[in-house]
C-alpha cells in the first residue's frame, strides 16, 4: 500500500474523479464537507492543507483530508467550520494508524465530527448530528413536525402570517449569488457571535474569503446554497451552506434580531426545507450542537465521533495533557441542561458586556486607554 502527501490543488482529473466514485459508493447520502471541491477550496485558503492518496496495487483506494500544524498536529480540513470530517476510502479497506500518521507527517490526528463508523476504537465520545429528513418529501416531513412538535408548528405559521401583516409580504430567495446579500448574512451571524459571547469567525479573513468563492460554486454534486426571506422586500432571515447532490449541510443561520419576535429562524428553516426538496435534496444536515431549533426541526439524527488518532511521540502526549481534560468538560457541561443553561447565559453575559466595551472604546478612544494604562 501507497501513500502519497500532496496539496489539495496537485490533484488533477484521476484523482478527483477517484474521490467522487469513492463517496458515491459508500453512500447515498454524501455530506459536502467530504466532497474534494470543499478540500480543494479550502486549500485556496489554508496554506496547511493537504490530502493523503492511499493506493494499493496501482489503484486509488482512498483520501485523507488534513491540516497539518506545528509540532506535527494534525486537524480536519477546515477545522472548526466543518460538520462532518473523515477519510474517502473503499469499502472494507482499512488502515494502519501509525503507518496512516507516519506518511502524513503527523504525531496526531484531532477530530470533532468524524463519520462514526470510521476508527471507532479512537472514538472518545458520539454525538447526534439532527437531521431534517426529507427523504419522502416535504410534505411527510411537515406530517411528522406538526405531530412532534406541535406548538412550535402552529406558532411558526402562525407568525409567518403575522409577519406578513405587520411587515409586508413574504417573498423567498433560495440558491441566490448576490455578494451584498451574503454580506448581509455575515454581518447578522457575526453580531450574533459577539452577542452570545463567542469568538466571531468572520473576523479571520480566511474564512470570509471561503465563503464567498462557495457562494458561486455550482456543480451538480457540489455548491454553496445562499438562501433568503424577505418581508416586504426587507431581508428578514437566511442561511449560507453547502450542498451535495442529495444532501445540504446546515453551515451559517442567522436573522435580523429586530424581527425576532416572529421567530424568523424556524420561519426561513421550513422555507429552505421546502425549497430543497423541490431540488433533490434528500436530507439537511444541521450538524452536531444541542441547539432549540434543531430539536423543534428534527425528525432525525446521524452520528459523528470526537477523538483522536496518535502515534508515539512527545507532542503526541503534549497534546493530550492540552486538549483532552479540557474537551472532556465541555462535553460534561454540554450534556446536561442544568450546566449548560447557565454556562449559555454567562456567555451571553460575557458578550454584551464585549460589546459594551467595544463601543465604549470606540466613542472615546482617549478614555478607553487610560483606562487600559490603570
Amino acid at each position: 500500500m501507497k501513500i502519497t502527501v500532496v496539496r489539495p490543488g496537485d490533484l488533477g482529473a484521476v484523482e478527483l474523479g477517484a474521490w467522487r466514485a469513492l463517496l458515491h459508493s459508500g453512500s447515498n447520502f454524501v455530506n459536502p464537507f467530504l466532497c474534494p471541491e470543499f478540500t480543494l477550496a479550502i486549500g485556496r485558503v489554508r496554506a496547511c492543507a493537504r490530502v493523503a492518496v492511499v493506493e494499493d496495487g496501482g489503484d486509488i483506494v482512498g483520501f485523507f483530508p488534513f491540516e497539518r500544524h506545528a509540532l506535527g498536529i494534525g486537524k480536519p480540513v477546515g477545522a472548526g467550520l466543518t460538520d462532518a470530517q473523515g477519510m474517502i476510502l473503499a469499502k472494507g479497506l482499512e488502515l494502519d494508524v501509525i503507518c496512516l500518521l507516519k506518511a502524513c507527517g503527523l504525531s496526531v490526528w484531532e477530530f470533532d465530527h468524524l463519520a462514526a463508523d470510521q476508527f471507532p476504537t479512537h472514538h472518545s465520545s458520539r454525538h447526534p448530528s439532527p437531521i431534517m429528513d426529507l427523504r419522502n418529501g416535504y410534505e411527510a416531513y411537515l406530517e411528522v413536525i406538526s405531530d412532534k412538535s406541535a406548538k412550535t408548528y402552529k406558532s411558526t405559521l402562525y407568525k409567518e402570517r403575522k409577519l406578513g401583516r405587520d411587515v409586508g409580504e413574504l417573498s423567498h430567495d433560495y440558491a441566490t449569488t448576490d455578494l451584498a446579500t451574503l454580506h448581509t448574512l455575515l454581518r447578522w451571524k457575526g453580531d450574533q457571535y459577539r452577542r452570545t459571547g463567542r469568538n466571531d469567525r468572520f473576523a479571520q479573513p480566511w474564512i470570509v474569503q471561503l465563503v464567498e468563492e462557495l457562494l458561486h460554486v455550482d456543480t451538480p454534486s457540489f455548491g454553496g446554497v445562499l438562501d433568503m426571506i424577505y418581508a416586504d422586500g426587507r431581508p428578514v432571515a437566511g442561511h449560507f451552506g453547502l450542498r451535495s447532490d442529495t444532501v445540504l449541510a446546515g453551515w451559517f443561520p442567522a436573522y435580523d434580531t429586530s424581527f425576532a419576535r416572529y421567530s424568523p429562524g424556524l420561519v426561513h428553516h421550513l422555507a429552505m426545507a421546502r425549497e430543497a426538496a423541490k431540488r433533490g435534496i434528500s436530507v439537511i444536515d444541521m450538524g452536531r450542537g444541542e441547539k432549540e431549533y434543531k430539536d423543534k426541526l428534527m425528525n432525525g439524527e446521524f452520528q459523528v465521533a470526537e477523538g483522536r488518532l496518535a502515534r508515539p511521540a512527545p507532542s503526541a502526549g503534549l497534546h493530550w495533557l492540552i486538549r483532552t481534560p479540557v474537551r472532556a468538560a465541555r462535553n460534561t457541561v454540554l450534556a446536561h441542561p442544568l450546566l449548560r443553561h447557565p454556562a449559555d447565559r454567562a456567555l451571553k453575559i460575557y458578550g454584551r458586556l464585549r460589546t459594551s466595551l467595544r463601543q465604549t472604546s470606540r466613542a472615546d478612544p482617549a478614555r478607553s486607554a487610560r483606562d487600559a494604562m490603570g
